[in-house]
């Protein structure tokens, strides 16, 4: 059976899918959720109901009524375990079945009482109780109890204690506590404020602060095991496994959030700006929208943020009450309360909004590389314009960088980039002729000097740009060698610090720190890779030959021309050792030609002697 086609669109999309975490929406032919499902990496996940057949005629099913799809980003596997759960609740997809009768995932509680219990539940009750979780695995949940238990005092009865209850004197002291496993709660045998002692350090451990926890069981398994209980001491490893991988905090699913409206805006300096939306419902996140504003005013990320306000609230019809930002909008909205976190839950939901907006940025520069290469080009100059302060686009971008091997065979290499891709053709070697021994500054100086004053001289077009692979010293190089042919104000010119990110400006001494999702900066890589490798290649090439040169020097009476000669007649070492007498003799005549050749072949006469 063949495999299930999918529309250009469909297929587009799954092409840019991230290879992240999140959850992913299946939409039929009416725009309605039929399926929502988990990944650990979308890419992969959504690729593979495509690429094949399936056992599952459900599946089949599923595959053939899929017209679009949208997904979230979310930090962990477990984020999107949760809102998967939050999602098939909200939405109930038709071939969703495993969680279509609303059950949750289980939390720990914390219960509001005189003395407090712990334990698992799947139900929340508006009492005052703290909860914790949710645990998408249920095994995670058990052992983190079972290690709070042996570590303390934490009673497991239901009975109501209150100071009525103490006042009465009927509880008797059960077994848990001749164990050591309870101080007696039920008679009164230790305080309110003792007790209470306990149920801080465990909600310490619940809300992630395990350090504690796992110091412990390191202790313990190093007891057991110098104690030769290794059964014993396995069984602790694998609950410090558990507990390594333990997350009691969910960014997706949160208690301490309740409905709020979240808006995280990507900008990056660009004419385009990505506003997300997420919509969080009794502490779940339900929907996420993104929006592309493009300026035309160079109108500010807080002034877009309001124009997305608006439109949200308009289009989705949604009544904002409290809205989570990264900064305040400019508007006026009394009704509204805006909160700016620093940390917590709400900072780490500004995070995911923040991450799906950058997400829906990569994808439009997906989209645009594969369909409108030349607005995709134009967007990267103006890009590389603003980061590098240009005054036109950088369409033409040349890049140098020396190499020597403690001085030996000082050479530069030149690449030449043309609407931001390498124009091979163009790149250019140099040997360095005028400097003595590893002085980078003063070749950077030559090699520059030779490349512009040979360019001006056959009025071949200038650069808009010069990056030079080095920092300060030799940017201050490329200046002089520019002022002395009066180029400089007329090309602009870079230094790129061992650090990529760090690019230096002459006459300032602070470096620009370039974003490293940045384009530009990956622009910037790719000329200094390209230039490292055209000039490491040609060093390469230039030593050996070198060495083949001495070789033939090495011979009495042969020097460097006649050495010369003979390789660029023969191309190669080989060739002259192969040549006879009379071939050598149309180069470097007849008495030549014959000390080379018994030079070469003369560990072949004493061999035959030998024998």
């Amino acid at each position: 059976m063949a495999k299930h086609k999918k529309s250009e669109a469909l297929e587009e999309k799954i092409s840019f899918l991230p290879d992240t975490p999140g959850v992913y929406m299946y939409f039929d032919a009416e725009g309605t959720v039929i399926y929502v499902g988990k990944a650990k990496n979308l890419k992969r996940r959504v690729s593979s109901y495509f690429n094949r057949t399936h056992d599952s005629l459900r599946t089949n099913l599923l595959v053939r009524a899929i017209a679009d799809m949208k997904y979230i980003v979310v930090p962990t596997e477990q984020d999107a375990l949760n809102l998967e759960n939050s999602m098939i609740k909200e939405y109930q997809p038709r071939y969703n079945v495993l969680l279509k009768d609303d059950k949750s995932y289980p939390w720990i509680v914390v219960t509001n009482e005189l003395y407090p219990r712990v334990f698992l539940t799947r139900q929340h009750i508006k009492d005052g109780s703290k909860y914790f979780g949710p645990y998408t695995n249920t095994g995670v949940a058990r052992t983190v109890l079972d290690l709070i238990s042996d570590l303390y005092p934490i009673r497991t009865c239901r009975l109501p204690i209150t100071p009525e209850y103490l006042a009465k004197e009927k509880g008797r002291l059960c077994l848990q506590y001749h164990i050591k496993r309870c101080k007696g709660c039920c008679t009164g045998e230790i305080s309110p404020e003792e007790y209470g002692r306990y149920i801080d350090r465990v909600k310490q451990i619940l809300r992630g602060e395990t350090q504690e926890l796992m110091a412990y069981l390191r202790e313990e398994m190093g007891r057991l095991a110098s104690e030769l209980r290794f059964e014993e001491a396995q069984e602790l490893k694998e609950s410090y496994r558990l507990l390594e991988n333990y997350s009691s905090k969910s960014v997706i699913v949160s208690q301490t959030v309740n409905d709020v409206d979240v808006f995280g805006i990507d900008d990056d300096g660009s004419q385009d700006v990505y506003i997300n939306y997420m919509h969080v419902r009794r502490g779940a996140v339900v929907r996420s929208v993104t929006l592309r504003y493009r300026r035309r005013l160079d109108e500010t990320a807080p002034e877009l943020l309001a124009y997305a306000l608006d439109e949200i609230k308009t289009s989705l019809d949604v009544k904002f009450d409290e809205v989570i930002v990264a900064s305040a909008p400019e508007v006026e909205m009394p009704e509204v309360s805006f909160t700016i976190p620093r940390r917590g839950d709400k900072a780490k939901l500004l995070d995911v909004s923040q991450r799906n907006a950058r997400q829906a940025r990569l994808d439009d520069l997906k989209h645009m590389a594969k369909h409108n290469p030349e607005e995709r080009t134009e967007r990267l100059l103006e890009r590389m314009k603003a980061d590098f302060r240009l005054s036109e686009l950088p369409r033409h971008i040349e890049c140098f960088d020396n190499s020597n091997i403690q001085g030996t065979n000082p050479v530069a290499s030149c690449v030449v980039f043309k609407d931001g891709k390498p124009s091979k053709k163009d790149y250019r070697h140099f040997n360095i002729k005028t400097v003595v021994g590893a002085n980078d500054f003063a070749s950077m100086k030559e090699v520059l000097t030779r490349r512009y004053s040979r360019l001006m001289t056959e009025g071949e077009p200038l650069p808009q740009l010069i990056v030079v692979d080095g920092g300060k010293g030799q940017l201050s190089s490329a200046v002089e060698a520019l002022e002395e042919m009066g180029l400089r104000g007329t090309i602009a010119v870079v230094g790129i610090a061992k650090r990529l990110e760090e690019i230096y400006f002459p006459g300032d001494s602070i470096p620009l720190y370039i974003d490293k999702n940045s384009e530009t900066l990956k622009v910037v890589q790719h000329l200094r890779d390209e230039a490292h490798r055209f000039g490491i290649t040609h060093h390469r090439n230039r030593r050996s030959k070198g060495q083949i040169t001495s070789k033939l020097e090495e011979i009495d009476g042969i020097g460097a021309k006649t050495s010369q000669a003979l390789l660029t007649h023969f191309k190669s070492f080989k060739r002259v050792s192969e040549a006879d007498t009379e071939e050598l003799a149309e180069i470097v005549g007849p008495a030549k030609a014959s000390i080379i050749y018994n030079a070469l072949h003369a560990n072949e006469d004493t061999e035959g002697d030998m024998e």
